[in-house]
């Protein structure tokens, strides 16, 4: 996969190293240059430049670009133009971080819907998130199991928990559901899946439908397996 990193601090700049350690093509941007000089030789590019301009967000490689990250903390002004401006290119995918409650107000009415905040999650926990298919988000237990929420796939949705065989053909186990409600911001703008609500212990009965979360609990690459099963 190809990202593009804009901000390069402590969250951008560890994001950026454990994604190319993962054997991504890695785009970091700054307009400092001792950020830059950092970190050149630990990602696939570095390139200094102050993305709140138009003309340099022109100029970034955005063409086959899986994923833009606006990692821009210490301004929340120059994080929201940059991110408004990236908006505007139509990239596949953009996060944006959030460094405050009113600075994800800000990006939710926006309409960004993928929102970080380094401040609770870690750059580990984003790169499991952005590179494996289907998980939302993982709590690791040890190096080989753990614990991840998944939206249910299309191919499972109206069966139930038995029917599909979790456990009998993948070694996984379904911990629980959660449903999304959907909910309005203080500018009015719905916020998808800002809120979830835990349906209790998943019994065999349990019904899936589309667009719950699943909490599956099992080896890591059994995980991956049924992530990745037809």
């Amino acid at each position: 996969m190809k990202f593009i990193i804009i901000g390069l601090g402590t969250f951008g700049s560890s994001l950026a190293v454990k994604l190319t350690q993962m054997g991504h093509e890695v785009i970091g941007v700054d307009k400092q240059i001792d950020k830059i000089e950092d970190i050149k030789d630990k990602i696939t590019h570095a390139i200094c430049s102050d993305c709140k301009h138009q003309n340099a967000i022109d100029s970034l490689p955005l063409k086959n670009t899986d994923v833009v990250i606006v990692s821009i903390g210490e301004d929340e002004g120059a994080n929201l133009l940059t991110t408004a401006l990236i908006k505007k290119m139509n990239v596949p995918r953009l996060i944006s971080r959030a460094v405050s409650p009113i600075h994800a107000t800000i990006l939710e009415a926006m309409e960004v819907t993928e929102i970080v905040r380094p401040e609770e999650e870690t750059a580990e926990r984003w790169s499991k998130k952005l590179t494996s298919t289907g998980i939302l988000d993982s709590f690791e237990l040890t190096d080989k199991y753990s614990v991840v929420e998944v939206e249910v796939p299309e191919r499972f949705a109206g069966k139930t928990i038995a029917e599909i065989g979790f456990n009998r053909h993948f070694q996984v186990l379904v911990l629980t559901i959660m449903k999304n409600v959907r909910e309005k911001g203080i500018l009015g703008v719905f916020r998808k899946g800002s809120k979830l609500q835990i349906e209790g212990v998943a019994t065999a009965q349990t019904i899936l439908d589309k667009g719950d979360i699943m909490v599956l609990y099992g080896h890591n690459d059994n995980i991956h397996k049924l992530l990745k099963s037809d």
